[in-house]
């Protein structure tokens, strides 16, 4: 126990470091998203410890305030991200809503083909037909057919 002590004494960084990667490896693992937090104020705690040599108590309760810290704000402003009802970012297909393209031919019925992502696309409109070359932008998706609305020029 002397040894790790002594070694703490000399190299509180290491520890630190050792911590932030022992919590990351388990969130790598689980995919939780609840010990990235603790992670990243462990690596936080380290470089404090490194520079300012402050003291276990100190560097522990550093670590608790920033842990608590950072896991609050993390889940106070990046709840919308995590939300069921947004798209999931895996998803292809809902990443192209917002995106803009360019009609490739003439609508008929409603139906036609776009230009968007660097794909050709079905397409649906309900408003006035768009001509070729127009750039349109996809506001939802239907299967494989997106659904587009012209950009007024």
């Amino acid at each position: 126990m002397d040894a790790l002590g002594g070694f703490y004494a000399m190299h509180p960084l290491w520890l630190w470091l050792a911590v932030a990667a022992l919590f990351l490896a388990i969130e790598v693992g689980t995919g939780s998203g609840w010990l990235l937090w603790p992670a990243a104020s462990a690596f936080a705690v380290a470089v404090v410890a490194q520079v300012l040599h402050p003291g276990p108590a100190v560097e522990l309760g550093l670590f608790a305030i920033l842990t608590i810290a950072t896991t609050y704000l993390a889940r106070r402003f990046l709840r919308p991200v995590l939300e069921p009802d947004s798209p999931d970012l895996n998803d292809p297909l809902q990443r192209l809503i917002g995106q803009r393209g360019q009609v490739l031919s003439t609508f008929e019925q409603g139906r036609g083909r776009v230009f968007v992502d660097g794909k050709d696309w079905a397409a649906e409109t309900d408003e006035p037909i768009p001509a070729i070359s127009q750039e349109v932008v996809v506001i939802g998706v239907d299967g494989a057919v997106l659904k587009v609305r012209k950009i007024p020029t």
